[in-house]
C-alpha cells in the first residue's frame, strides 16, 4: 500500500498580487510532492488563499470596492501563477469556502464546550500590519515586533482562547520530538520565545472595528481572528468534521511549509490549538528564510518587490525553478540577482545540462546515425557508470531530509563528471580508429545511460527538461521509481532512435 504524504504552503494573503517569495514556497512544495509521487508515495497537496481581516478589507475600500468583490478579483492571480509554474496542487482551498467557514465555526464551537473559550475584556497595543496584539513588553522601540510598524492602544471585549496552559505541554512536545520544527535554529527560536510566559490568545476583533470575517458562532457583534481563521484551513480542506474518511486518511499533515515570519503561528498557536480540538499534531513544520534584495526582504510592502512572470518568461519555468531551489538551504535567507539567475542559466543549465544533452546526442547522430549503440559487457564497470548508479540513494536521502540543495548539488556532480568522461575519453579522435569502436559505443552509451539517469532524478525540479530529455531518449513509465533497484533497471535502448532535437537552454534572447 502506498505511503501517504499530506504538504501544505500557507495561505496567502490576498492584499496585493504574487511575488518571488509566494512562487518560492509554492515551487518548494511542488518539488517535495513531485519527488514523492516519483517514489510512489499517496501525495495530496494543498495551497490556497487567506481572504479575511482587516488589511483585505482596507485594501477592497480604497480601491471602492467590497471584500468579496476586492478578492474574487485577486485569488486568479495566484491560480494562474500557478499554473505557470507547473505547480501540481491537488487542492486550492480560500478562507471564503463556506465549507471552510463551517469548519471554524463548528471548532469554535467545539472548543467552547471543552472549556477553552472565555470571554473578556482585553486592553493592549494591536498592529495592523501584523493584524496581531501585543503587550507592552513585546513591542520593540514602541513598535510590531515582527513587521515594525505601527501599533495602536485598543480596548475591547473579546473572546479568548487559553493558550497558556498548554505552554509546559508544548515546551516538551518540541523537545521530544526533534523533527517537530526544521530546521534547527527555527526550533531553538521558538524555544527561546516559550521562555517567556505565553498569554492566551484573543480569537476575536469587534464588528464595530472590523467587519470582513467569519462571524463567531452565536455572537452577532464579533468576527473570528484572521489567524485562528486560516491555520484551521490545514484540516478543513482535507474533511476534518465533515468527510471523516478522506481525513483520517490524511491527518496528520506530513509537511506544513511556511515563511520563517509566520513559524511562530505553526509552531504555537497551531499545535496548541489541535491539542485543545483532540487532534493529532502535523509530523513537520519546515520554515524557510526570506528572499532579500539589496539588503531588504522582498515583499508586498517594503515596495521591492519582484514580479516572477517576468522571470519566467525571460528565462522560462525550469531556470526559474532551478534558481530558488538551488541558490539557498531551505531555512536559510536567499539574495536574489538577476545577474545570479542569468549566470546559473549560462553555467548550470546552458552549459552543464544543455551542453551535456548537445554533445552527447551530437556524436550519436554522427557516429552511429543517431542510434543507441550496444555496449560491451564490461561498459558496467565504468566508474561514472557505478557514479551514477549510487545517485538515487543521494538524492532520495536529501529530499527526506527537506534539502533540495543538497539533492541538485549531488545531480550535478555526476553532470560535471559526465563532461569531463567526454574530454578524458576523447570520442572524436576514437572515431578516427575503426579498431576502437566498440570503445566509441561503450563512452556514448555511458553518456546516454547517465543522462537517462539524470533526467528521471531532475523530474521533481526541472519537469519540462528532464520530460524532454527523457522524451527524446524515448523512455516512458519511469514517472515512478520506487526503489534504487528500479532504478538500476531503467536503460535506453539499444537501437533506439535518439532526437537531438533543439538547445535545451538557448542562448538569451539579449545574448543571441
Amino acid at each position: 500500500m502506498p505511503k501517504k504524504y499530506y504538504i501544505t504552503t500557507p495561505l496567502y494573503y490576498v492584499n496585493a498580487k504574487p511575488h518571488i517569495g509566494h512562487a518560492y514556497t509554492n515551487i518548494l512544495c511542488d518539488a517535495f510532492a513531485r519527488f514523492h509521487r516519483f517514489l510512489g508515495n499517496d501525495v495530496f497537496f494543498m495551497t490556497g488563499t487567506d481572504e479575511h481581516g482587516s488589511k483585505i478589507e482596507k485594501t477592497a475600500r480604497e480601491q471602492g470596492m467590497e471584500p468579496q468583490e476586492y478578492v474574487d478579483k485577486i485569488v486568479p492571480h495566484f491560480k494562474e501563477l500557478w499554473s505557470s509554474l507547473g505547480i501540481q496542487h491537488d487542492y486550492f482551498i480560500r478562507t471564503t469556502d463556506e465549507q471552510h467557514k463551517k469548519v471554524v465555526q463548528n471548532i469554535l464551537r467545539d472548543l467552547e464546550k471543552r472549556g477553552e473559550i472565555y470571554k473578556d475584556t482585553y486592553e493592549g497595543w494591536y498592529s495592523i500590519k501584523s493584524e496581531t496584539f501585543y503587550s507592552e513588553s513585546e513591542l520593540v522601540e514602541g513598535r510590531c515586533p515582527d513587521t515594525g510598524g505601527e501599533v495602536q492602544k485598543i480596548q475591547e471585549e473579546n473572546y479568548f482562547f487559553k493558550m497558556s496552559k498548554y505552554q509546559d505541554w508544548l515546551i516538551e512536545t518540541i523537545q521530544k520530538n526533534p523533527t517537530f520544527i526544521q530546521p534547527e535554529m527555527r526550533k531553538n527560536e521558538i524555544l527561546g520565545f516559550l521562555k517567556q510566559p505565553l498569554e492566551d490568545l484573543c480569537i476575536t476583533r469587534p464588528k464595530d472595528r472590523l467587519k470582513w470575517g467569519i462571524p463567531y458562532p452565536g455572537s452577532e457583534e464579533h468576527v473570528i481572528y484572521v489567524w485562528f481563521d486560516a491555520l484551521i484551513n490545514y484540516v478543513s480542506g482535507i474533511g476534518y468534521g465533515v468527510d471523516e474518511n478522506k481525513f483520517n486518511s490524511l491527518w496528520p499533515a506530513d509537511l506544513h511549509v511556511v515563511g520563517k515570519d509566520i513559524l511562530r503561528h505553526h509552531a504555537v498557536y497551531w499545535p496548541i490549538m489541535l491539542k485543545a480540538c483532540g487532534i493529532e499534531l502535523p509530523k513537520t513544520v519546515l520554515a524557510h528564510g526570506w528572499w532579500t534584495l539589496s539588503g531588504g526582504k522582498i515583499s508586498k510592502s517594503s515596495g521591492n518587490s519582484v514580479d516572477p512572470v517576468e522571470l519566467i518568461e525571460k528565462y522560462g519555468v525550469d531556470a526559474f525553478r532551478y534558481f530558488l531551489l538551488n541558490e539557498v538551504t531551505v531555512g536559510l535567507d536567499g539574495a536574489y540577482s538577476e545577474d545570479l539567475l542569468r549566470e546559473r542559466y549560462r553555467t548550470d543549465l546552458a552549459n552543464d545540462l544543455g551542453n551535456l544533452w548537445s554533445r552527447s546526442s551530437s556524436m550519436l547522430g554522427k557516429y552511429f546515425e543517431g542510434k543507441v549503440p550496444s555496449p560491451s559487457e564490461s561498459v558496467s564497470d565504468e566508474a561514472l557508470m557505478k557514479m551514477t548508479y549510487d545517485l538515487y540513494d543521494k538524492v532520495v536521502s536529501s529530499m527526506e531530509k527537506n534539502n533540495p540543495r543538497e539533492a541538485l548539488a549531488s545531480v550535478w556532480e555526476v553532470m560535471r563528471k559526465s563532461n569531463q568522461f567526454i574530454e578524458e575519453k576523447k570520442p572524436w579522435a576514437l572515431s578516427k580508429d575503426e579498431s576502437k569502436r566498440q570503445e566509441l559505443a561503450d563512452v556514448l552509451f555511458v553518456l546516454l545511460d547517465c543522462l537517462a539517469h539524470i533526467a528521471c532524478l531532475l523530474q521533481a525540479f526541472l519537469p519540462n527538461s528532464s520530460k524532454e530529455i527523457l522524451g527524446r531518449l524515448k523512455l516512458s513509465g519511469v514517472e515512478q521509481i520506487k526503489t534504487v533497484g528500479d532504478y538500476k533497471k531503467v536503460f535506453v535502448e539499444v537501437g533506439g532512435e535518439v532526437d537531438k532535437g533543439e538547445a535545451l537552454f538557448p542562448k538569451l534572447e539579449d545574448e543571441a
